[in-house]
């Protein structure tokens, strides 16, 4: 087996919403391997804010302001990109939002919002790049599904709906582009320390757990949340040429939550 299959050296990886978090580990893993970043967000202050953090880790990468949901900016980026940069060789739709209310209480508009962020900006980014990665004769997409992809629960039926939904998009890019050298593939993170989480892990008053820190850990085989540079390494193998026969594949990194019913009481 030639290693050097799994070396992303001189490709262009373009991870949307990396200014931080899972994004940012995922484009960081990418720069380590070979690859060279772009990303983008909504605004740029958070755009800055991310060149900041890679500049710090020692990335050279490159910033864009774009809304992925929306069609006549994500065009002109991508062609910006490959002026710039070159063709995209990489695309990560990291960039999403999730909700917590109770169905009931969930307004159609908040609903739309997620499906729009979550589903249909990795729709218009996937179109976008597509047809340069035909006219090069290689690509690879990656979808950063979810467990929910899979799972229901309580308080996320827009986020699940969207997630689910994303995994049937990979499939279907899958269907659609293997013939011409496309892989689409989903990465499904299970519960991660970021700074959004951080609050359910910290102790309470009296000292105990935070409730779902609990939950979590109980439920999760590995007993303990999981980093984000733990996604960094699945995500380099689904983005390298060693992962070239894998198509229309989830790969869940849980901890091994989907394989397991949980702590008996």
């Amino acid at each position: 087996m030639n290693m050097d299959s799994f070396s992303l050296k001189g490709k262009v990886a373009l991870v949307t919403g990396a200014s931080y978090g899972i994004g940012f580990a995922i484009a960081s893993g990418m720069a380590a391997a070979g690859a060279k970043i772009v990303f983008n967000d909504v605004k740029q202050e958070f755009v800055d804010k991310g060149l900041a953090n890679y500049a710090a880790a020692g990335i050279d990468a490159k910033g864009y302001v774009c809304d992925v949901t929306k069609e006549d900016q994500v065009v002109p980026m991508i062609k910006q990109i490959e002026e710039e940069v070159g063709v995209v060789d990489i695309l990560v739709n990291n960039a999403g939002i999730i909700q917590r209310v109770p169905m009931l209480d969930v307004a159609v508009e908040d609903f739309t919002k997620v499906i729009t962020i979550d589903l249909i900006g990795p729709f218009v980014m996937a179109k976008a790049v597509i047809p340069s990665m035909i006219k090069k004769g290689h690509g690879k997409i990656i979808n950063i599904c979810s467990m929910m992809s899979e799972l229901g629960r309580e308080t996320v039926s827009s986020y699940a709906a969207a997630k689910g939904g994303l995994k049937m998009l990979t499939k279907n890019i899958c269907a659609e582009y293997g013939a011409y050298n496309i892989q689409c593939n989903g990465i499904g993170p299970g519960y991660i320390e970021t700074p959004q989480t951080a609050p359910l892990r910290e102790r309470q008053a009296d000292g105990s757990r935070h409730p779902f820190d609990s939950f979590i850990c109980g439920r999760t085989p590995a007993g303990r949340w999981l980093k984000p540079d733990e996604l960094a390494g699945p995500a380099v193998f689904l983005a390298s040429d060693a992962s070239n026969a894998v198509n229309g594949h989830i790969l869940y990194v849980d901890g091994g939550i989907l394989a397991y019913i949980g702590k008996q009481p």
